[in-house]
């Protein structure tokens, strides 16, 4: 600033000749951003020259002169030169020049002169030479202000692009945010008219986006914002606007009929009115204000372009609901207005703030693109359609009835957070409408229990614990009793024994088949073996041998045991291990001989089950010989885990296949669903800290009542 003579400097401005203004002014733009410059120019008297230049030259000049004024106005300077003319002005620019430094210098100026009510006086903000109002006049001599406007947000350079979205930015948070400005929704719907949600939405998904961040993300935090004040907006039937809305909704309804005189104009004195002419709709009661109490006339906007986009659809949908049993109906209207709540739950739009200056920070990194930038929010009339067609075909798919609206409404939520929640940002729109559409039932209600599970064990992190142990033990003893009644059951094992010559001189081994069934007070195993199996079980009675389980020491196997944690259980993964065929698995149960005598080295006969696989002993004492009583050779994988751990069940010890594992872990999982299925959230305190049942009244009652404890 000391090599600029500030004096000097304003006179030059003020020169007739444009080479030396041009060259004055653009060194001005360089040091008018020092607030102290600044305040020395405007003693000098350099304003109203400056103002002057903006007024009144061209070219060059013009673009420097703008950006100066601009950079002035950043320091909160030069606001008592701003009126009519200055905003006409700049309104004239946008409109009618060509030039990329021109436009841009003009729409930064109209930017901060929109804006500033925010930063100014009470004083300044009451008056019309601010904010939105400050451009009616200048706008109602360029009606086209603002189609020209959207049109520079897709113009190749994208500073333009950056100073046009940043002038509607300051037009939508000025009208949003002043209560006092009655037409705010004309402004919003003429700018969404003339295309600037699609615009926004191409470069949110652009490679430009590096270059756009902070006005972008501004945008989209200014559609939260408009989305939450249009909830907030209560619908009150006197007003014409929402009166109308309604009308329109109930017209579409009705199916085209033949004319008829009440049909074309005169209202029949005779004609009783429908007693459920709003619940046939599918609202709660004829009194639709009160289904719009949670969305407001957000909800009324939905529903009244989902009615008018879809009209078709709309009226297929409600003829089909007229022809259901009451119980099935699917409320349309009240759908509509739950997709409402979960598309607001689903963008987080209670979270944003007109004034949050959070995202200031966040669109520093770009690695961070991916996770603030959600362009779907701007594609919100879309997805409350696709959200309607998949809560109808959901309602269908589970044959629900009213009382299960809120189940569906939990289903479509999960949805919406698993496709539109997590869509990255530059995912395809109808990529998200065909999954939406597409999505099945099993898979969200498997999310939903993984859901419910993580929230209720963050919750009744102890609890749950306690209660997973209680059902691993009960899984554990089904299991177990389901086991042992296999063994109960009986079953055949084959043997192959005898090698047999033929005539011819060659050799082969005849089958023989041995069946095995334990006996009804579980204290003998019986088998025999026999030549051929035959149609029809054997008898305990017809079964020559057995075994005293009192004697048994050890049952040893080639079985493939669990090891670890195994993963969750499903039907589909035990089915495709039982099928599996069990070639050469052997089963080998050990005990004491009848009338053996002492040996030293009593572990001896067990080596082969050593070998071969897991040996699992009792307890026993080292003075008595062991041998083996009976090898089975299982011929599946489901008869071998079956026969296995239910006789090392039988001896109180532990399971070791896979599939007994998996059955028990899945036993397990499904009484843990049943039980949180069950589990009602006031039951879970989430009404409120420390707030228990209401306790039920005595009012009325008398003393005269027993008890009896029945218990004992």
């Amino acid at each position: 600033m000391e090599s600029i003579n500030v004096s000097e400097l304003v006179e030059r401005l003020g020169s007739d000749e444009d080479p030396v203004r041009k060259m004055a002014v653009f060194k001005l733009q360089t040091s008018i951003a020092d607030p102290s410059f600044a305040d020395v120019f405007i003693l000098e008297g350099g304003l109203s020259k400056l103002r002057y230049l903006v007024l009144n030259t061209t070219g060059n000049t013009l673009a420097y002169s703008l950006t100066s004024f601009s950079r002035l106005l950043e320091v909160d300077k030069g606001w008592d030169c701003i009126d009519q003319d200055v905003v006409e002005r700049m309104v004239e620019l946008v409109v009618t020049h060509p030039l990329v430094n021109i436009l841009r210098g003009a729409m930064s100026n109209l930017a901060s002169i929109v804006s500033h009510p925010s930063a100014a006086t009470d004083q300044l903000s009451q008056s019309d030479t601010f904010g939105f109002r400050a451009l009616k006049p200048a706008i109602a001599i360029y009606p086209q202000f603002l189609e020209r406007l959207v049109t520079r947000l897709s113009a190749a350079d994208h500073a333009l692009c950056g100073n046009a979205l940043q002038l509607i930015n300051s037009l939508m948070r000025e009208a949003i945010t002043n209560d006092t400005e009655s037409d705010w929704p004309k402004l919003i719907r003429r700018l969404q008219d003339l295309g600037v949600i699609e615009a926004v939405y191409g470069l949110m998904q652009s490679t430009a986006l590096q270059d756009l961040s902070q006005p972008l993300l501004e945008y989209q935090t200014l559609t939260k914002v408009l989305l939450r004040k249009w909830r907030d907006v209560p619908i009150i039937l006197e007003k014409p606007e929402h009166r109308r809305a309604l009308k329109s909704i109930h017209a579409a309804s009705k199916t085209e009929r033949p004319a008829t005189p009440v049909d074309s104009g005169d209202e029949d004195p005779k004609k009783k009115p429908n007693p459920e002419k709003w619940r046939r709709l599918g609202f709660e009661t004829e009194n639709p204000a009160l289904d719009f109490e949670e969305t407001g006339y957000l909800g009324m906007i939905d529903l009244t372009e989902y009615v008018n986009k879809y009209h078709d659809t709309f009226q297929r949908q409600i003829a089909e609901q007229s022809s259901s049993s009451t119980a099935h109906k699917c409320p349309l209207a009240r759908v509509s207005l739950a997709v409402t709540a979960i598309l607001l739950e689903t963008f987080e739009v209670d979270k944003a703030d007109v004034d949050d200056a959070k995202f200031q920070l966040a669109y520093d990194s770009k690695q961070n693109f991916d996770k603030i930038f959600r362009p779907l929010l701007l594609q919100w009339s879309v997805l409350h359609n696709a959200g309607l067609q998949a809560f109808f075909r959901l309602w269908r798919t589970t044959d629900a009835e009213t009382e299960d609206f809120f189940k569906i409404f939990d289903l479509v939520r999960i949805l919406f957070e698993s496709v539109a929640g997590t869509a990255t940002r530059t995912k395809d729109l109808k990529d998200v409408q065909r999954e939406i559409a597409e999505y099945e039932l099993s898979k969200l209600r498997e999310t939903q229990m993984q859901i419910m599970e993580l929230t209720y064990e963050g919750n009744w992190r102890r609890q749950l614990s306690q209660i997973k142990d209680e059902l691993s033990h009960e899984a554990l003893q089904f299991v177990k009793e389901q086991r042992i009644r296999c063994l109960l059951a009986g079953a055949w094992f084959p043997i192959n024994s005898k090698p047999d010559e033929s005539s011819n001189g060659a050799t082969s081994h005849t089958n023989t088949f041995r069946y095995a069934k334990l006996s009804h007070n579980r204290r003998y195993l019986h088998y025999s073996d026999f030549d051929m199996r035959g149609e029809a079980d054997p008898s305990l009675e017809g079964l020559s041998e057995k075994i005293d389980l009192s004697a048994v020491t050890s049952v040893t196997s080639n079985v493939s045991a669990s090891r670890g944690p195994s993963a969750r259980s499903s039907v589909e993964t035990l089915k495709t291990s039982q099928q599996r065929p069990a070639t050469n698995t052997r089963i080998s149960i050990h005990g004491h001989a009848s009338g053996s005598g002492p040996n030293p080295t009593s572990q001896s006969d067990s080596r082969n089950g050593s070998r071969l696989g897991h040996t699992h002993q009792r307890k026993h004492s080292h003075q008595q010989k062991e041998t083996t009583l009976l090898i089975l050779h299982p011929q599946t994988q489901a008869l071998a885990s079956e026969w296995l751990d239910g006789l090392l069940m039988l001896l109180n010890q532990q399971p070791i296949t896979n599939d007994t594992s998996k059955l028990i872990n899945m036993i397990r999982d499904y009484g843990l669903k049943i039980r949180l299925l069950n589990v009602r959230f006031d039951e879970m305190g989430m009404n409120g800290p420390g707030e228990g049942p209401e306790m039920p009244s005595r009012e009325g009652l008398d003393e005269d009542f027993y008890y009896d404890d029945f218990g004992g």
